[in-house]
């Protein structure tokens, strides 16, 4: 169900001097919320921006104390919060915000990543702000006992966030930055990529062919690298496409991405509405 609705923010947890986590009032939206769906949102209190911006929803929050061991039972839904990095007038915004302040907000929307089960396992693969949609998906994953892991990769160890939070929920994790700061050195693909290689070579038990789904989110010449990279190993794949959308309905045209049928010809979808979550394999990289 879509909800419109004029959300108050309950806190502005600043991570860095560019980077926040906003938490808003929107129990409606995040009630219906499914892991990888986004929001669109804009200033409650001004015309300015006058289109919305697409934000994944981060987290679910739900009332009494946190638990390691996610389960959708463990208290009433009372927002959603959303991961940002201040670049333009939106998400300066949004790291500007303080609680009290109304954030219009519009949701949940877009195609959900598709879940598995054991004994399959969940490789997420997160690039920046890429992190974005994990949260909630790491929480669903576990909730069903999937074992999950988490490549976590961005420029410097000051921009990889929420690291005790995943590990916390017993998420494994493999870091690489590309000054060498936190982690491996380099991008996250090539840990990705070495580990899939294990796993191939192991050939049997949990690691057998098709037993690891890959999600993964960020900029997309990474997730076109995860989409590479997964086929080679003959590994299914999922990426959620950060495209600019200016409704995020599918009325603007703006979000459209190429794509091929099961014919293997190709055409256009709007991300909006097909996506943000598509099949590595059935995209058409540029």
């Amino acid at each position: 169900m879509l909800v419109d609705v004029e959300a108050r923010v309950i806190r502005n947890t600043r991570l860095s001097s560019d980077y926040n986590v906003i938490a808003l009032a929107a129990p409606e939206i995040a009630a219906a919320t499914q892991p990888g769906q986004f929001v669109m949102v804009k200033s409650g209190r001004s015309g300015d921006p006058l289109l919305r911006r697409p934000f994944s929803v981060f987290e679910i929050l739900r009332s009494g104390p946190a638990s390691p061991k996610p389960s959708v039972e463990a208290g009433r839904v009372e927002g959603l919060t959303l991961l940002s990095k201040r670049v333009g007038v939106t998400t300066a915004m949004l790291f500007d915000a303080v609680e009290g302040d109304t954030i219009s907000c519009l949701g949940p929307l877009g195609r959900a990543f598709e879940t598995v089960d054991p004994p399959a396992e969940a490789w997420m693969v997160a690039g920046g702000v890429g992190l974005a949609p994990f949260a909630t998906l790491g929480d669903a994953l576990l909730a069903r006992g999937t074992k999950t892991t988490l490549f976590y990769g961005a420029r410097s160890g000051a921009e990889l966030f929420y690291l005790d939070w995943f590990t916390s929920r017993g998420i494994r994790l493999v870091l690489a930055t590309e000054d060498g700061s936190t982690g491996e050195r380099g991008r996250v693909t090539v840990p990705l990529e070495r580990e899939l290689q294990a796993a191939t070579l192991q050939g049997s038990g949990i690691r057998d062919q098709g037993s690891v789904m890959i999600y993964a989110c960020g900029p997309e010449p990474m997730l076109e690298a995860v989409a590479h990279v997964a086929a080679k190993f003959r590994r299914p794949s999922q990426v959620s496409v950060e495209r600019t959308m200016g409704c995020g309905m599918g009325g603007c045209y703006s979000c459209v991405i190429s794509v091929r049928d099961a014919n293997l010809s190709h055409h256009y979808v709007r991300s909006c509405i097909a996506g943000p979550v598509f099949r590595g394999e059935d995209l058409v990289w540029d």
